[in-house]
């Protein structure tokens, strides 16, 4: 049966009179008046129909209902507080949140995040993730990554990747492709959201592949990799997010026809507004490792 619980305020004044013994005391913590508090324990024991104290001249005694009522309020309030902490954490103003995609977020950015921790220890870092360039608003980011041409208007857009995309697959498939044309004789595997893809690697390396279109399509490139890895297909492989499985192993690239993307992942800050005391911080850490990439292309 579920009962309907007095007011939070009546209820901290009970736990901490409790505590102290005392009206007076109770209200110096809680910064209140000595007449706020001791209405407010009166109101709780209106509500219960139970006196929980004894008045005594200089303290008040609780009474045997009051005893056994104490320990029941101080678990309440520590289960409350643990169950805030476990949820929140540190306080949110304190936390910095990037929003990152699943494909950035697990072929480039998981790999290296280690090395930021490492060097900022005191940083509180709070990673969302998400599927493609999804609605923001109402939803609170300190900075965010997506993808694209670098053009969102009011953000301040850090190019952090330049890729290449060219065809990966399993080992034993890339044994059957001895040219781009037998991809006609393979699953062509898509990820949907991209302004380039399979058409634009066809062009730039002069296939011709009938029905190019045909085949699987996904919403994430790395599951197209790990389907790719498998044997169910070829992917299109972009540079930044394969690198990982090529140094398995569990892709492989059958040709060596890499063709450069306009599109690339960015790193977005708000022009205006007051920024998270830590933001620069992580932006800055951010596009050195993006830069060493750049200059040095090398495995996490």
């Amino acid at each position: 049966m579920t009962y309907a619980l007095p007011p939070l305020s009546w209820l901290r004044a009970f736990e901490a009179t409790a505590r102290h013994h005392s009206f007076t005391s109770a209200a110096a913590e809680l910064n209140l008046t000595q007449a706020a508090v001791s209405k407010q324990v009166k109101n709780l024991e209106h509500y219960l129909a139970e006196p929980l104290f004894e008045r005594l001249p200089r303290s008040v005694a609780l009474t045997k209902a009051g005893a056994a009522y104490l320990p029941k309020v101080q678990d309440a309030f520590a289960r409350l507080g643990e169950g805030t902490a476990e949820v929140f954490g540190r306080r949110r103003g304190e936390v910095l949140t990037l929003r990152a995609p699943v494909g950035y977020a697990l072929g480039w950015l998981g790999a290296r995040l280690p090395r930021f921790q490492a060097a900022h220890p005191d940083v509180a870092l709070r990673i969302v993730s998400s599927v493609w360039n999804e609605n923001t608003e109402g939803l609170r980011y300190d900075l965010d990554i997506l993808y694209g041409l670098g053009h969102w208007p009011g953000q301040r857009c850090d190019r952090l990747t330049w890729d290449t995309m060219q065809p990966v697959c399993a080992p034993q498939i890339a044994q059957r492709l001895r040219s781009p044309a037998d991809l006609a004789t393979q699953t062509l595997l898509h990820v949907m959201g991209y302004q380039q893809g399979w058409a634009t690697w066809l062009a730039a390396t002069g296939t011709d592949v009938p029905d190019a279109g045909a085949g699987l399509q996904f919403d994430t490139s790395p599951l197209s990799y790990e389907v790719a890895a498998h044997g169910g297909g070829v992917a299109l492989g972009r540079s930044t997010m394969v690198a990982r499985e090529i140094a398995a192993g569990r892709l492989v690239r059958p040709f060596d026809l890499p063709v450069p993307t306009s599109e690339s992942f960015w790193l977005l800050s708000p022009q205006q507004g007051r920024q998270h005391p830590h933001a620069e911080i992580f932006r800055s850490w951010l596009l050195a490792q993006a830069t060493a990439e750049r200059d040095s292309p090398a495995q996490p």
